[in-house]
């Protein structure tokens, strides 16, 4: 085997975990930050979210715990993970969250929480 190929068979585990071009997301580099700026004011101790629907975001048990109606992440699938839906205003749009507009994520931003959900939802 040429180091050519010796190189591709062991890059290849990476490749497949990845995809493509993809980046590794990182809970604690990608998602607090998108957290602490757009969600924690409503849902960290005594805020309004928090309250109405029992969903905490001040960690990553809290966050993974989700609303006193079930999980708000599903680790491998965010296209159905209420937390996108919610962000991305598919649920119904008045429930759109941040509620505040001057607030909202970028797409950008959205997309690297997406990928984070979609590689599994590590606490990385």
């Amino acid at each position: 085997m040429n180091k050519l190929a010796r190189t591709l068979v062991l890059l290849s585990p990476a490749v497949t975990l990845l995809g493509c071009g993809e980046q590794s997301v990182s809970y604690s580099a990608d998602v607090r930050p998108f957290l602490d700026t757009y969600c924690m004011r409503c849902h960290g101790e005594g805020g309004k979210g928090s309250k109405t629907s029992g969903l905490r975001m001040d960690d990553y048990e809290s966050l993974m715990k989700g609303t006193t109606y079930g999980p708000v992440i599903k680790p491998g699938d965010s296209f159905t993970s209420a937390l996108i839906m919610l962000v991305e205003g598919r649920a119904d749009p008045s429930l759109r969250m941040p509620h505040d507009d001057d607030e909202a994520p970028s797409q950008a931003e959205i997309d690297r929480v997406k990928a984070w959900i979609d590689q599994g939802a590590k606490n990385n």
